[in-house]
């Protein structure tokens, strides 16, 4: 069934519908009509409001979880909420003051996604998300390091800071080997990218110009293999926060809570709906059964996505909860920290 548009109701069925949703978002709990008579901006009977909560539930806007209890918004109820009658809270002195604070910090851009993720934590009260779109990043180190038994630890290092390791297996362990292969890779590939420096190494080889013996050129070519499958292919993604899922409200209903950190864990279904969110001019919001992955969960997404100081997209961050989040208050704080997190990464160290 479509529910309709809200300007389809009357004033007084929008205004116990705001209600209705602004106490469930604030509780967690079916809100019954008792709650309402008791509000003083409400001028109703009980059986008048209950008259009231029968029609909104009969187009499909609020629900009953039991026979006996009150009402809650479904998520096409917090679909129009949202959309056409929520009054959006900017965040508090103290809140900007928080989050300019950590975005000022000085560090490797790593370090800043894991701290925005972690800040979009705690302000939500959520779990925390940022991700980075699949991209090949520019090389400032490489090095292979013996492991005994026939394996070396290739250890990549981005221009950005981040550290990937693979482990390779050796025909034979040779030391002098590995160090003419590490010293050789490192030598030229500073800024560029892994598919760049491949090119180039492999010219040079070919023709006979390098001064590698044959087995420094094996690990040369083994070194660069472990990320030429995937390279540019994976995006990554910090969740931060997960237990804070874990509310009382949700306790009551720990199948579903189970669904949804297990649609965390696949984090790659996860990016999938953030990307989603990259083309949007603004924050974007995602309720509950809208959106396939985390239909069963019964959680909303709220995600933003950031931009470098030239107006390029990113990447995408947001948060995860329950579709109770508190809509008003979090929207904004993503976007003001989308835009924060846009403005550091140009001051920050690769």
């Amino acid at each position: 069934m479509t529910s309709p548009p809200i300007s389809e109701l009357t004033d007084r069925a929008r205004d116990i519908f705001r209600r209705v949703v602004e106490e469930y978002i604030d509780s967690g709990q079916p809100v019954g009509s008792k709650t309402l008579a008791a509000d003083t901006g409400i001028d109703l009977s009980p059986a008048s409001i209950r008259s009231v909560l029968a029609d909104l539930e009969s187009l499909g806007l609020l629900a009953a979880p039991h026979t006996s209890a009150g009402r809650m918004p479904t998520d096409a109820g917090l679909r129009i909420f949202v959309d056409g009658m929520m009054r959006v809270a900017e965040p508090s002195p103290e809140e900007r003051a928080q989050i300019e604070a950590r975005m000022s910090e000085s560090g490797p851009v790593e370090q800043a996604l894991q701290q925005t993720s972690a800040l979009l934590s705690e302000l939500s009260g959520a779990a925390g998300m940022v991700m980075v779109p699949p991209r090949e990043q520019r090389l400032s180190q490489f090095s292979l390091v013996p492991l005994g038994q026939g394996r070396a630890l290739a250890v990549l290092v981005g221009e950005d800071g981040g550290v990937e390791n693979r482990v390779i297996e050796l025909d034979v362990n040779a030391p002098g080997s590995l160090e003419a292969a590490s010293n050789y890779i490192s030598a030229r590939l500073a800024g560029r990218t892994l598919a760049e420096a491949s090119q180039a190494m492999r010219a040079e080889i070919n023709a006979g110009q390098s001064q590698l013996d044959d087995a420094s050129r094996d690990l040369v070519t083994r070194g660069l293999a472990v990320w030429s499958e995937d390279a540019g292919k994976r995006p990554v993604l910090i969740v931060r926060g997960a237990s804070n899922l874990l509310d009382e409200a949700a306790m009551g209903d720990i199948e579903r809570v189970r669904s949804l950190l297990d649609d965390l864990e696949n984090k790659q279904s996860v990016s999938a709906l953030l990307e989603s969110a990259q083309d949007a001019d603004a924050t974007r919001i995602f309720i509950g059964s809208e959106n396939r992955l985390f239909g069963l969960s019964g959680s909303s997404v709220i995600a933003s996505p950031y931009r470098d100081i030239e107006g390029r997209v990113v990447g995408v961050l947001g948060v995860i909860g329950p579709t109770r989040l508190n809509y008003a208050r979090v929207v904004p704080m993503i976007d003001l920290t989308a835009r924060s997190l846009g403005r550091a990464l140009g001051k920050l160290t690769v």
